[in-house]
């Protein structure tokens, strides 16, 4: 859902956006679903921005994309505006993810981040501007391009098995994560069952997980806002599920930052099923 999670997911924050997922090119049917999502975030209870993000999963393949916009009084500090996009295959209940694209502009200056993906990892990098040169900036390698996904890719959740989607299991995973300028984990733990209501949309269970946040490289490690956010035991997401598919979606994300708790709300979480299209002949 994002161009970094350390920055409590900056291309999740508001606008409007539409995506359509690619058509199936043959092989089963595999369940299908879609999810409109809008969202306002809160930083010390002030309102700061709103955000869309639209998730497809047509078979064997998703897209995901997102927008937002810095709204209300933060507007007097800086004026930003977010969009991105991933795409990839669905391989036995695994996201695979194979492009992702996030610009970020602020103050009219665009931060942009291009990624290709193949073989378990990423193949092609653009970032625009460069990141500056800090002595302390723990280096990126070759290593951390690899076996990785997208922040968007990250922020939806397969659950494997047939039964309730909605179980701590859902909770037990890390998530290895490269944004095209820092390498982190998030690592995610159970911490209880909770019930959420959209004004429009869902209305039900949910699980929410806490978050560990590991920053691995590309990172400055004596930076503030990364010390409290690895430290922090108070980072949660609360899922929801996407009608027709065995995945989860954040309905809300709590985040601590330096002037306050931070919380990305979902005040639209419209899910529907969609159906699964028959297996075609391939033409020989």
């Amino acid at each position: 859902m994002l161009s970094s999670w350390p920055a409590a997911g900056r291309a999740i924050l508001g606008a409007a956006l539409t995506v359509a997922a690619a058509a199936l090119s043959g092989g089963p049917a595999h369940a299908q679903g879609k999810l409109e999502a809008r969202y306002s975030v809160t930083i010390a209870g002030i309102p700061v921005g709103q955000g869309v993000w639209i998730a497809d999963i047509a078979g064997d393949q998703y897209t995901t994309a997102a927008s937002g916009r810095v709204t209300g009084i933060a507007r007097v500090v800086t004026d930003g505006e977010g969009f991105g996009a991933a795409r990839g295959h669905v391989h036995s209940g695994r996201l695979v993810p194979t492009s992702y694209a996030v610009t970020v502009t602020e103050d009219h200056r665009p931060d942009e981040i291009r990624m290709a993906f193949a073989g378990g990892g990423v193949k092609d990098l653009q970032v625009e501007p460069p990141t500056p040169f800090s002595p302390d900036r723990i280096p990126l390698t070759e290593a951390h391009r690899r076996g990785v996904i997208d922040p968007l890719t990250a922020g939806l959740i397969s659950v494997g098995g047939s039964g309730d989607v909605l179980t701590p299991d859902a909770c037990r995973r890390t998530m290895q994560i490269f944004d095209g300028r820092q390498r982190y984990d998030l690592a995610l733990s159970f911490k209880r069952m909770d019930q959420v209501r959209a004004d429009k949309g869902y209305e039900g269970p949910v699980v929410v997980c806490m978050v560990t946040y590991q920053p691995l490289a590309g990172h400055r490690p004596n930076g503030a806002a990364i010390r409290q956010l690895a430290e922090t035991r108070d980072f949660d997401i609360w899922f929801a599920p996407i009608a027709g598919t065995r995945m989860l979606a954040p309905f809300r994300i709590s985040f601590p930052t330096l002037i306050g708790n931070g919380v990305l709300q979902a005040t639209q979480f419209v899910s529907y099923a969609q159906p699964a299209r028959p297996a075609t002949a391939k033409v020989q």
